[in-house]
């Protein structure tokens, strides 16, 4: 199931995952190095599990949100060759979350279309 996409250009499930799991990775450590080049870089991962890849990098993207410091979040970062602006680093991760809610919002009608229609509309963080 991992394969299916519901047209030729869309991306797969498991591209799709992966898209969400290391752009919001992205997004927090070009937030936590200041450094808009971190977002330009390709990364690279050698698991193929979607079950170990969101294990991974979600403990990954936590780690970097509990070492924030204020400062950090209040610091402007240059992403005019990225996004056409400069953005403050508090702004670069509500984009993230924004990103995350969208690509989820596919991901579901992915799910749906493959046969799953007992979803969860939320979940419990803790």
């Amino acid at each position: 199931m991992t394969d299916y996409k519901p047209t030729e250009t869309s991306m797969s499930v498991k591209e799709l995952v992966t898209h969400i799991l290391f752009s919001f990775y992205q997004f927090t450590l070009t937030d936590k190095e200041g450094n808009p080049e971190v977002f330009k870089k390709k990364l690279e991962e050698t698991e193929t599990s979607l079950d170990e890849l969101t294990t991974s990098y979600t403990e990954k993207t936590k780690k970097l949100f509990e070492s924030f410091t204020d400062e950090e979040l209040d610091r402007e970062i240059d992403l005019t060759n990225i996004f056409g602006q400069k953005v403050f680093a508090e702004q670069l991760l509500q984009f993230a979350i924004d990103h995350e809610i969208h690509h989820k919002g596919n991901l579901f009608v992915y799910v749906r279309e493959i046969g799953h229609t007992d979803l969860p509309l939320y979940v419990k963080l803790r």
